[in-house]
């Protein structure tokens, strides 16, 4: 269950950035970029925010729609064509970099740049602030968390919209997974 343990760590606000996408064979890589603001953490929606892969697809859709309208939230989405020439490992650190950027700019109220970044996984992308990898974080951080969530129902909605395109993948139901 994720808490804000690894955020109480700073003083100012921190960020959680998260990746979906490299583990199928088609699509996307999609990554998010999210801070939980300290005065919104009591939100009666944070205590519901966990690994994305552990919520149902109404509950994601939903806890989606709440993140990304009351806090500062970055997507970033890298193509097949970028993951063909630099792979994927790259290309989910390309995404993760320019996530963080796009947070920045919608950032309003937060003053400067976050003290952190903490990292799912165990690789991290260059930023302008120190980014701390977490293994397993969408389990432990409510910032990865949030930002699993949103990375993860922005890239479903890609694959749902292929899938009209290429029916015979059923892409809108393994979201390009090897299933």
């Amino acid at each position: 269950m994720p808490d804000f343990e690894l955020e109480d760590r700073f003083d100012t606000e921190v960020c959680g950035i998260d990746e979906v996408g490299r583990g199928p064979l088609a699509g996307p890589v999609v990554s998010a970029c999210v801070i939980i603001p300290k005065n919104m953490r009591s939100s009666d929606f944070v205590k519901d925010i966990r690994d994305s892969k552990k919520l149902s697809k109404t509950k994601r859709e939903q806890l989606s729609d709440l993140i990304m309208s009351n806090f500062p939230c970055g997507i970033c989405e890298v193509s097949v064509d970028v993951i063909d020439e630099v792979n994927i490992l790259q290309a989910s650190l390309l995404a993760m970099g320019k996530s963080y950027q796009n947070m920045l700019s919608s950032a309003d109220g937060i003053k400067g740049r976050p003290a952190a970044a903490l990292i799912d996984g165990n690789k991290a992308p260059d930023l302008p602030c120190p980014a701390i990898t977490v293994i397993k974080g969408d389990s432990k951080s409510y910032s990865i968390a949030a930002a699993s969530i949103v990375a993860k129902v922005y890239r479903d909605g890609i694959m749902s919209k292929l899938s009209t395109l290429y029916p015979q993948y059923g892409w809108e139901r393994n979201s390009g997974y090897p299933t």
